[in-house]
């Protein structure tokens, strides 16, 4: 998808439009009246700098190094070399999407006032997203003092001296790549580089892509477990728009689980547990994306740079913690992982007899064929990994650059654990999923979830891994997760 999105305030580059930049190859054009007053801020930031007043960062050192002050040959390199010195991150790198999401947050909080960046900082950063040239940035290996390391390896690739990553997704010299795409290297200039490296913009950007991605998995989960339900003609009792009163969310997962469900007769009294407990856990994930969400316009629209410029004065700030983020994202990781169990369950449920009236592990010849077992075996393994990943990411008070504390939160390891959340329901789902496609084919009474062609034909064992790949694959691309 390609197109041209022109940004006339820093409120007009909202999350939806960041998220669109970040996953296609919408062109971001910065309109002249923004540019204006990202200038006019500028000025008084350059105003504010014309004296002899200490401001962290530009004319000091940073951390532990603050008391030094720095004479004016060494302030003219020291938003260069702040780069140079803090990339010290390796492989693995953020996937080119989740680096360009980077980026495009870095410009939406650069256009802050606080920031007080020139206008030409914010262009070359949109001419690197309109070039697709992206910053090889690591995804592990953040260590303290907020996300300063990852992002020193996204502000070396403006001055020349970082990597960028190729089509396979290794990292190159950027030198040559810029070169070839028509972009030249510059400097930063005053206490830009010092802006460039604070805040949160890589967890803001982590945090933007995901919960995207969850909004589209709640989706698929109504519709497969839904169908589960249709599978074990499970009672629709739990289901009932009166009994989420006062729960909008799960009155709108549970209108939704019983459209998917279907108005089929129930085959017992009671549906079994994991089938009852499919809606309210459902809502938790609403609720928990819904407060991520939140959080990353918190951290669009609040003031996270230090030192912040704000009338007339630098401020220092605690700006580089993320700890709205990182609680929220660790939120969001727990539901999932919790859903993620409930659906392993639903599928052991599915291989029972006494449940579903079919044969035994969903197989066409007990005893001869294994059917879905193994497929549940896979889900459960998956399932139990995940609990991993469910934990806070707010502990790690540490001390750091000659005993200068850094108290804050790891927020790339709090992305880091969302995003293992985020696949592993994807595929615990496509385990499901191929299971309730396997009792669609074995019951002739219920139609097959997945349409024609998808799945090799037939029941009979075959190696269904091919078929999970198939299946995580279709979810990825965004079947059936438009049901809100």
């Amino acid at each position: 998808m390609t197109g041209v999105l022109r940004v006339r305030s820093a409120a007009d580059f909202d999350r939806t439009k960041m998220g669109l930049v970040a996953r296609t190859a919408t062109s971001v054009v910065l309109e002249p009246a923004l540019l204006a007053h990202v200038a006019a801020n500028r000025a008084s930031v350059l105003t504010a700098l014309d004296g002899d007043q200490a401001v962290y960062g530009v004319n000091t050192g940073m951390g532990a190094l603050a008391g030094i002050r720095l004479d004016a040959e060494s302030r003219a390199r020291h938003q260069d070399t702040l780069m140079a010195g803090r990339a010290v991150g390796s492989a693995p790198w953020l996937r080119r999407d989740q680096a360009r999401a980077v980026l495009a947050v870095r410009l939406r909080t650069l256009l802050h006032p606080a920031a007080g960046v020139s206008p030409e900082l914010c262009v070359r950063l949109a001419d690197l997203l309109n070039a697709d040239v992206v910053p090889a940035i690591p995804a592990r290996g953040g260590g303290a003092a907020g996300e300063i390391i990852p992002l020193a390896h996204a502000g070396a690739v403006l001055i020349g001296t970082g990597q960028v990553l190729d089509a396979a997704g290794s990292a190159v010299d950027a030198g040559p790549v810029l070169a070839a795409a028509g972009l030249r290297p510059g400097s930063f200039g005053a206490k830009e580089g010092v802006a460039f490296l604070e805040g949160v913009p890589g967890l803001t950007g982590l945090a933007l892509l995901a919960t995207d991605e969850v909004r589209v998995l709640v989706g698929q989960v109504v519709a497969v477990a839904g169908a589960a339900q249709a599978v074990v003609g499970a009672s629709a009792d739990p289901l009932r728009p009166q009994l989420a009163f006062g729960d909008d969310d799960l009155g709108t997962v549970n209108a939704a689980l019983l459209a998917a469900r279907g108005d089929g007769p129930a085959r017992a009294l009671q549906a079994p547990v994991s089938f009852r407990v499919t809606g309210p856990a459902l809502a938790v994930v609403v609720r928990a994306a819904a407060a991520l969400e939140a959080a990353v316009e918190r951290a669009l629209t609040g003031v996270t740079d230090s030192p912040a410029h704000l009338d007339g004065r630098f401020y220092g700030t605690a700006g580089f913690a993320g700890t709205d983020l990182t609680a929220a994202c660790a939120a969001l990781t727990t539901a999932l992982t919790h859903l993620a169990e409930i659906g392993a369950a639903r599928l052991h449920r599915l291989l029972d007899p006494a449940v579903t009236g079919l044969p035994k592990q969903l197989s066409d010849a007990p005893g001869v064929h294994a059917g879905m077992v193994a497929v549940h075996k896979r889900a459960a393994g998956v399932a139990h990994r995940m609990r991993r990943f469910a934990m806070p990411a707010l502990i790690g008070a540490m001390e750091t650059s000659g005993g200068q504390e850094d108290v804050q939160s790891f927020g790339f390891e709090a992305a880091e654990c969302l995003g293992e959340a985020v696949d592993g329901l994807r595929d615990v789902l496509a385990c499901e999923l191929l299971a309730v496609h396997q009792a669609g084919l074995l019951s002739g009474a219920v139609a097959p979830i997945l349409p024609v062609g998808v799945l090799p034909g037939g029941t009979a064992d075959r190696p269904f891994g091919r078929d999970l790949d198939t299946l995580v694959e279709l979810l990825r691309a965004g079947w059936a997760g438009s049901v809100s």
